[in-house]
Formats: structure tokens, sequence, C-alpha cells
């Protein structure tokens, strides 16, 4: 088991007054086997008033609105949460059992492309490869494999509204751009995948009381008769350092910070994470 407190600064600082500005915020972890989260407090100044929801696909929402004007607007999200390990899955299904009408139904919106997940020329190539593999969890970890075999992590390589295809034409990017290639070559083998956001310990061997700058972080989840965890980023097991936030299509619906204001200021975005092991 392992606890931790995640602290999850977000300032928008803008070069004139604005108001009306309406927010969504995802920076709840999920309660889940596996994953308990103890404390979730969200700080935001100025807010006028808030509204607390569970979205489409499970994830905890804050929407919140700043109606007097202002020139900065401030988000810190601190929660505490415990992770222990969960037995993986063991590998049940066969390609009939993916392909069957009743599960190609049930799990539709898992199966459906996006504009970030479509697989292009590029990805279908990729899919063609693994697309003879006796089963698919072979099938899902050859993609995984090949997309961290392949793809170089570089941050500033695509920015937060580039597409799979895109990345994977340039062999680079970020973690959005690896779970969104992977989703965009396992949905076009008829896989249902997900896309899950939340973070991602940045020490393995973090100790307790130390601190740890991080970041968001991106993997992806598959369907083996069960949902199956994978992070094609790193190339290492989803298990205690990785904390669930949100799940959704792709990253269009899980952004922790999205939202609209109304004036002509030009706004610009500061988020520092910093991740503390408890114990």
């Amino acid at each position: 088991m392992r606890r931790y407190r995640i602290v999850h600064t977000t300032g928008l600082g803008y070069d004139g007054p604005v108001r009306a500005a309406h927010n969504e915020l995802r920076m709840t972890p999920l309660n889940e086997p596996g994953q308990t989260t103890l404390e979730n407090r969200i700080r935001i100044r100025p807010m006028t008033w808030s509204h607390v929801y569970r979205d489409h696909w499970g994830t905890h929402v804050m929407a919140m609105e700043s109606l007097a004007a202002h020139e900065r607007l401030d988000i810190e999200a601190i929660s505490t949460v415990e992770r222990a390990e969960v037995a993986p899955s063991s590998a049940t299904s066969t390609w009939d059992t993916v392909r069957d009408p009743a599960v190609q139904d049930r799990l539709y919106e898992w199966l459906m492309v996006s504009a970030r997940t479509r697989p292009g020329d590029g990805v279908g190539a990729l899919v063609e490869e693994v697309r003879g593999l006796p089963t698919p969890r072979e099938a899902a970890d050859a993609v995984c494999r090949r997309v961290r075999e392949e793809m170089e992590y570089r941050p500033g390589a695509t920015g937060v509204r580039s597409k799979g295809e895109d990345a994977w034409a340039n062999r680079a990017g970020v973690c959005q751009d690896f779970a969104h290639i992977t989703i965009g070559a396992l949905r076009a083998l008829g896989i249902p995948a997900r896309y899950v956001s939340g973070y991602l310990v940045p020490k393995r061997d973090l100790a307790v009381g130390e601190s740890a700058s991080g970041e968001s972080h991106a993997w992806v989840e598959f369907w083996d008769d069960a949902w199956v965890a994978a992070d094609p980023t790193n190339g290492t097991p989803v298990g205690v350092e990785h904390v669930v936030v949100a799940r959704g299509r792709d990253y269009d619906d899980v952004p922790p910070f999205k939202g609209i204001y109304s004036g002509r200021a030009t706004a610009a975005l500061r988020v520092v994470v910093t991740i503390t092991r408890l114990a």
C-alpha cells in the first residue's frame, strides 16, 4: 500500500480584466478497487458558485463560475490517496469474443473513432502487423510495445490539440499522444479501449516523506473480458505509482481544466503538480 498527497496548482493569468469565467475541473481522484481517495479539497479564487457532479464516464467534475471582474484565476486541488496493488486479470477473450455483436454494442462508446484517435495510414500499418496474433491480449500487448519502441517522448513535439496519427507520423510526442495512438490501433482491431488520465509518481523509489515534482499523465485500458490497464509511454505495469482521476474516449473527455470567459484578454496557463509520499 502507498499513500500520497497530491497538490495540483493551476494559475491562469490574463493580460487584462475578464469576467463571467465558466470552467470545469477534473481534479478529484476516483474511488475504485486498489484506490481510495481519503481527502480532496479544491480551492478557487475568485469563485462565485460551484456545482459538483459525476459525468457520463464516472469522473468527478466541479463546474464553477467567476462572475466578478478579475485578472487572475488560481486553483489548488489537494488530494490524499491510498493505492494498493490489484491482481491483473488473466487473458480470457478470443477474437470471437470481442467481435460478438452483443459485446460490440455494449462497449460501442469505446470502439468509436474520434479525430484524436483516428488511425490514419501509419497506425493502420501497425494494426495490420499484429492483426494475425492468436488472441486480443497478445495483439494489445504488441501494440503497446510497438508504440513504446517506435515513439520518442519529446515535450513540445505536439500540442494539446494534436491528433495521434500526426504524432505517429513524426514518431514523437507526450503521454497524451502515446495513448491516442494506442487507442486508435486497438479500436481498429475491434478491441474496446479507453483513455485514462491521472498522475504518475515521478520516482518509483520515492521515500516516505519525500516530495517530487510531477505532472498529469495518460495511459490506456483495453477490454479483455475485463478492463486491463497499460502504460505505453513508459512500458511499465500500471500499479501503485498510478493515480486515476478520469476516463473517457480520448483527451477531450478528461482535461483537468477547461472553460471559457468573457473578455478580450489573452490567458497564460501555469500548472504545478507536487506529489509527496505519506506512507
